[in-house]
């Protein structure tokens, strides 16, 4: 178990890594600045638990009796719940009560480890309860993102096996404490990796659903039937979807409304955020590509109907048609 858990914080640290360098370096849908940092923080505090779990894994440091290690882990629930708040809330919070949130951690640092540790997990089950009545409350939003939900469950589940380590951490061996928990935040990363490998837009896509299911109709003095036409003639005619470009905003001032209009007309119209019909659209052009023209490569046919990496093509593609674009056009053949 201990060569499982090595490798558990191997890969969590890599990944790490490369989700933030990700983060970075890709272009994303625009997050506050305090939703960014929380993720960061969030990477930063798993992989700096996992290299104090290694540590005293290989006898090089006693990382794990530490007000640091105690300190660390009352500010991953916060950072969670900060990155978390912006995807699933679309209501403002006011700035003061952020402040609130800081609290656990100056208490917790005082207390004895023995009581310290189980009162951030303590911490960390409040908010993932908070998760769980707002996620509850995008119900009616369900069937529009079932195999998101899925992946998202893969999560919640490890999250409460994480919490439920914290709380029968007393009648653990510490080391055997600390192999479980080196193992989860593994399978936490490797199950997050693998989830936005499959669904890449799933920020953008459950933000969107969040307006869809909060916000209030911002459509009552519009003409839907006259948008909608403009909408079939930007993107039947003039194909504005391959525009990699091209993003909410955009397409709303073309159609002479705010985004907030353009995002809720979608939702209600097409049963489906922005981000997906954009890309169900640029699926479908590639479909007919794919068979139209032979000769050229399957990245040229992605890059062409707007997608911007060969991975966020192969990505929508078997999202939408369940199989890769050369798979397709061989089956067709």
């Amino acid at each position: 178990m201990q060569t499982l858990a090595l490798l558990a914080i191997g890969f969590s640290l890599g990944t790490a890594v490369l989700l933030m360098l990700g983060n970075l370096l890709q272009p994303q849908t625009p997050q506050c600045p305090l939703a960014k940092a929380a993720g960061f923080l969030l990477l930063i505090g798993l992989a700096s638990i996992q290299i104090l779990h290694l540590g005293v894994l290989t006898g090089q440091a006693d990382g794990f009796h530490t007000v640091l290690y105690t300190a660390i882990l009352y500010g991953i629930a916060p950072s969670f719940y900060f990155y978390s708040r912006q995807l699933v809330q679309a209501d403002s919070v006011d700035p003061q009560h952020n402040l609130y949130h800081g609290i656990p951690l100056l208490v917790g640092v005082l207390l004895p480890q023995s009581l310290g540790v189980p009162g951030a997990f303590l911490v960390g089950s409040a908010y993932v309860a908070w998760l769980a009545r707002v996620v509850y409350g995008l119900r009616g939003q369900r069937q529009r993102f079932r195999l998101e939900l899925l992946a998202l469950a893969t999560l919640f589940a490890i999250a409460l096996a994480v919490l439920l380590l914290g709380f029968i951490w007393p009648l653990l061996d510490e080391r055997a404490f600390i192999i479980s928990y080196s193992l989860l935040i593994g399978l936490a990363l490797f199950a997050t990796t693998l989830t936005l490998l499959r669904f890449p837009s799933i920020t953008a896509d459950v933000s969107e659903a969040v307006q869809a299911a909060y916000t209030e109709s911002t459509l009552k003095n519009i003409d839907k039937s006259a948008v909608l036409a403009q909408l079939a003639v930007l993107m039947a005619q003039d194909k504005l979807y391959k525009l990699e470009t091209l993003n909410l905003g955009l397409l709303a001032e073309q159609l002479g409304l705010s985004p907030h209009q353009l995002s809720e007309l979608i939702n209600t119209e097409f049963q489906q955020g922005f981000s997906r019909y954009i890309r169900q659209l640029r699926v479908e052009e590639a479909k007919r590509l794919l068979l139209a023209e032979p000769q050229a490569s399957v990245l040229a046919i992605g890059l062409s109907v707007g997608f911007n990496t060969q991975s966020n093509f192969y990505a929508a593609f078997r999202e939408c048609v369940g199989m890769a674009p050369g798979q397709y056009r061989k089956n067709a053949a």
